[in-house]
This record gives structure tokens, sequence and C-alpha cells, in this order.
């Protein structure tokens, strides 16, 4: 999907990484809706048929970047793999369910993974480890870089049903910070949070730089809800946290009385452009 370029700087070798088009980057003609729909590869974006173009790009990735490099031996259970893969999108990774749904060992399925991951399509969210009156949960959570391209590969092309809504816009804020943190360092490290004991207590994405913390909530509706505050209240107590934030998708930016701010899309969206989230 992205294409990995190496620089040569005083003999040592530089790994630059592109991700897609970011809103910033369109400017004007940039929708979220159709983002989330079709996502924004640039091929994808500035294509007249976009439905047909994300057809053709997952059999070229298929027949190029896989059957042409001979990465794997077993090209059909590789395309197996894939919608297995898809399905993984915003959720823990289980390599044991996962093998078994896609019919492969489950160091295949690990290694098919690395694959993705080598060729920039997804990237492994690790959980974070504080022990704040919980216990953490372990597992890394996968997610796609582009909502369209693993929409695509599920066989979905029209525009987004209430089912995935959350899961495409939560996907889709996490490739949006992932390249933030790659382009312009916006933070060191990128973590989730969830008590292993409380199943409904998480926290979406937790940003850290140097010993400070901003921990995010990514809700899809246009208006927020109490119960949907517990994960940032649990966390409430994390030392260096210096940020609550829900991003939603209603237009009006609110506060609440014990400081978790609730800012529309478009807002935060304007924060990260301006490298302002940590001021």
């Amino acid at each position: 999907m992205k294409s990995k370029g190496v620089n040569l700087l005083a003999g040592r070798a530089l790994l630059k990484k592109m991700y897609p088009f970011l809103p910033e980057e369109l400017g004007s003609a940039f929708n979220l809706d159709e983002t989330l729909t079709y996502g924004s590869i640039p091929l994808i974006w500035n294509s007249i048929d976009k439905k047909e173009t994300l057809k053709a790009y997952v059999q070229m990735y298929l027949k190029e970047e896989i059957k042409g490099e001979a990465v794997v031996r077993n090209l059909p259970g590789f395309a197996r793999f894939l919608p297995v893969a898809a399905t993984m999108h915003g959720q823990l990774i289980n390599v044991a369910s996962a093998s078994r749904e896609a019919g492969i060992a489950r160091t295949t399925l690990s290694d098919y993974l690395e694959i993705l991951e080598d060729t920039l399509l997804v990237f492994k969210l690790p959980a974070f480890e504080n022990k704040l009156r919980y216990r953490e949960r372990k597992h890394a959570k996968l997610y796609w870089l582009d909502p369209g391209l693993v929409r695509a590969i599920n066989n979905r092309f029209s525009e987004t049903s209430p089912e995935e809504r959350g899961a495409v816009f939560e996907g889709f804020i996490a490739g949006l910070l992932k390249a933030y943190q790659e382009y312009r360092g916006l933070f060191d490290e990128f973590y989730y949070w969830a008590p292993a004991s409380s199943p409904n207590l998480e926290v979406d994405f937790l940003l850290k730089k140097d010993r400070k913390f901003i921990a995010l909530e990514i809700k899809t509706g246009n208006k927020v809800h109490k119960e949907q505050l517990k994960g940032l209240k649990a966390i409430a107590g994390l030392q260096g946290l210096k940020k609550r934030i829900i991003v939603y998708r209603g237009d009006k930016k609110l506060r609440t009385e014990d400081g978790i701010d609730i800012w529309p899309f478009s807002f935060f969206n304007q924060v990260l452009m301006e490298n302002s989230l940590w001021f």
C-alpha cells in the first residue's frame, strides 16, 4: 500500500514510510464519510471509480507484492487469511482463534501478520501496563492503516453500516495518529489501556511523550453519554496524565466537570495539523 524509501545519509540507511493521504494534505477535498468508505490511498482517492480500483488494488497486492516477490509459498492460504485479518481490525490479536478461522497453523498466521506489517498495511498496538489498581490486558490490538482497504478485503464497498461504523472510525483515527507519530514525532509511544478484569472498561489510545500521557477515546456518535466516560474516569490516576479527550462526530466542543475534554473530529484534526496536542 505504501512505499518504503531508503535514503543514505552519512553512510547510514534511513527508512521512510508513506501513509494514506492525511486530511490536511487533501485540504478542502477531504470528506470524512468518503474517507471512511473508500480510504485515502492516493491511487484510490484519485480514481474515478473508487470501488473498482479498490477491488483491483487487493488483487494487485496479492499478485505483485506477495506472489511476485515470492513472500509466501501458499498463496491460496494467504488469500484465505486476508479476510480473517480484516475482521481483526481494532480487535485483540487472538492467534489461536484466527488460525482456526483461516484454516492455517498458528505459526503461519503469525508469519502472515508480519508480512502485513512489513508491507505497511497494518500495525500492532500494544497494551499499556502500569498496574493502575488493575491487572491490564497483555495482548496487542491490530489496526489496518486504511479504512477503504480493510473494507474492500471484507468485500464492503457501499457506505459504512451502523455495525461497522465504530471500528472504522476508530481505525481511521489510529491510522492518523500513527502517521503523525511517524511524520512529526507527535508522541514517543502509543498504546491502548484495558483492565483484564473489566472487559467493558477501556481507553482506546494512550499517547506517551517523555513522561507525559494523553488518553483518547473515540466515539462514532453525534452525542456523548455518561457511560462512555468510564474508561477515561478509570485512568484518571495515571501519573503524568495531562489530558483526557473524547473525539466524536458531533459539532460541539465540551468539557466535563472533572476535566474530560469532548472534541468534535474537526477540532481534533485541527489540533493535529497545528502540532498543538500537548499544549
